[in-house]
């Protein structure tokens, strides 16, 4: 079965990208088809298990208004309908994870709930069509436009095909650009080419981070060991030379450092979840597993709500760079493998794992499927760290924040800025066999330019696939970076809408510039950084 839907504006894509695109595409008064291959919305912060990662002043500024207001949703959600202590019910700035990788840590299924209540009314009025679970099949183009896209049901196979003259790609890894025709790149450009201190001197196509799958787990009473994973063998004694020692450990290289350094795991420590700071200045907080990415401190809740804290294993041993699974013809085979990869790192953890007190396993750890939302355990989704990227007007280098190049003149600052953002240049181990890239980054904007495809004139990038490169997609990838560049997206191409213009012009014209940054600051974007430094 073929349906045939039309809109003003098409998000192919329902990650943090394409939700805050369809926002802004909605609170400018247009008709949005969205759509999302997975069952949340949401992307790495719901289907792919991946607790936000945000800069250090997250709590004061560099974030947009309706980034703001999700993360505030998550913690009402929390204080309204979770048996909170009163201390915890208190704190303005409540982690209900206490996880030191973010200053919110949280449960997926709760980004979930926010999300769904922000679109909501545009549900309810009809302005807004969600699609789900579709993916993108196949396209019509007509020379440099995108006349329309087909989605096919992933499981029922039943095919729509939605026709727009604004089209924004904020898949996880740019599914729109090779169907469209786009010009993309992938993986590490050279340095000859980019200038960039970091980058080879030849182009590696198929080098790119890592991919990972993440799970949740407790840690309560009995023997909950998973089955033997088929793979298990060959994940235990897996080694690589950068690694300082088997992939399956407690070793692992300082991506800051690159020095091998010892991780502990204690299950339910019984630390209190209210002194935790979540600041990537303090480092990367992966020293402690249990306690790095945690999502649910059972002491943040009333005695015996949770039997246990839950964690969510995002860590170094389940990144799998054993090849790409971008514009790889074996790319179903080995996302298996990751997500094999990840069984078999938890039945170590279970059964091998060399504990503190000498004994080995903790048979106790729970995969927790009921948190991610899966049938079989781990997270929806896998966490893809890197996409295709367009080839863009303007592609965003090292050299434009590196904190070694900048130094106190900090980032560039770009005339056509349509937001901001913050990490460090953050690359887990690649499929070329390179080990962390982790590089200071100054306080960095986002530029129109990066928006806009070489050619393509109503195609927009709303998510990791904007003009940046291997290096800088390192920082331009986390949570609300990408929400800023899909809501960015959204915004420009209703402003596009409104006028009968391709993005392009936007661009071209300075008084249209002008007018469309006064709108976004309007809505609540910041387009500069105030004085601060870089980390």
């Amino acid at each position: 079965m073929k349906q045939e839907l039309q809109a003003d504006i098409l998000v192919v894509g329902g990650g943090l990208g394409g939700t805050a695109a369809a926002l802004a595409a909605l609170r400018a008064g247009r008709r949005v088809v969205l759509t999302e291959e997975y069952d949340w919305i949401g992307g790495q912060l719901t289907s792919q298990a991946v607790p936000p990662d945000e800069s250090s002043w997250v709590e004061q500024f560099g974030v947009t208004a309706s980034y703001r207001r999700l993360r505030e949703g998550i913690r009402e959600y929390y204080r309204r309908h979770y048996p909170l202590t009163e201390a915890a019910r208190a704190r303005r700035d409540l982690n209900p994870g206490g996880g030191h990788v973010s200053r919110l840590c949280h449960e997926p299924r709760v980004a979930v709930a926010v999300l769904e209540s922000m679109l909501a009314p545009y549900l309810g009025s009809g302005a807004l069509r969600l699609l789900q679970p579709y993916r993108p099949v196949a396209a019509d183009v007509d020379g440099d436009r995108v006349e329309a896209v087909t989605l096919a049901h992933r499981d029922s196979g039943d095919r729509i095909t939605v026709s727009a003259p604004y089209v924004l790609d904020a898949t996880e890894t740019g599914e729109l650009l090779p169907l469209t025709g786009t010009e993309y790149v992938t993986g590490f450009e050279s340095g000859r080419e980019t200038g960039e201190p970091s980058a080879p001197d030849e182009a590696q196509p198929d080098n790119m981070q890592a991919v990972s799958v993440c799970f949740a787990i407790d840690h309560v009473d009995g023997d909950h060991t998973i089955d033997r994973p088929a793979d298990y063998g060959f994940w235990r004694d897996f080694r690589t030379d950068f690694w300082g020692g088997n992939l399956l450990g407690f070793r692992a290289p300082n991506p800051r450092t690159l020095e091998a350094a010892e991780r502990t795991f204690e299950p339910n420590p019984g630390d209190d979840p209210l002194a935790v700071v979540g600041d990537q200045r303090l480092g990367g907080g992966d020293m402690n597993l249990w306690t790095f990415r945690r999502i649910a401190a059972r002491d943040n809740f009333t005695p015996g709500a949770y039997a246990s804290d839950i964690t969510l294993v995002n860590w170094p041993m389940i990144d799998y760079f054993l090849a790409p699974v971008i514009d790889n013809p074996d790319a179903a085979l080995h996302l298996e493998r990751a997500r094999d990869l990840s069984r078999s790192v938890l039945y170590w953890l279970q059964t091998e794992a060399p504990r503190a007190d000498g004994g080995t396993g903790w048979p106790g750890l729970r995969l927790r499927g009921d948190v991610t939302g899966s049938a079989d355990g781990l997270a929806q989704a896998p966490y893809h760290r890197e996409s295709r990227r367009i080839k863009a007007e303007y592609t965003v280098v090292e050299q434009d924040l590196s904190a070694a190049v900048r130094g106190d003149k900090g980032a560039v600052s770009y005339h056509d800025s349509v937001g901001i953002g913050m990490y460090r240049i953050d690359l887990h181990p690649s499929t070329g066999g390179d080990n962390y890239i982790d590089v200071a980054s100054c306080p960095f904007e986002i530029p129109l330019g990066a928006l806009l495809p070489v050619r393509v004139d109503n195609l927009l990038p709303a998510g990791k696939n904007l003009g940046t490169t291997h290096i800088t997609n390192g920082c331009y990838r986390l949570h609300p970076v990408e929400w800023n560049i899909g809501e960015a997206a959204g915004a420009l191409a209703a402003f596009s809408f409104e006028r009968g213009l391709p993005p392009r012009a936007v661009g071209d014209d300075p008084a249209l510039l002008a007018e469309f940054q006064d709108r976004l600051t309007a809505q609540g974007f910041e387009l500069r950084w105030p004085d601060v430094a870089a980390y």
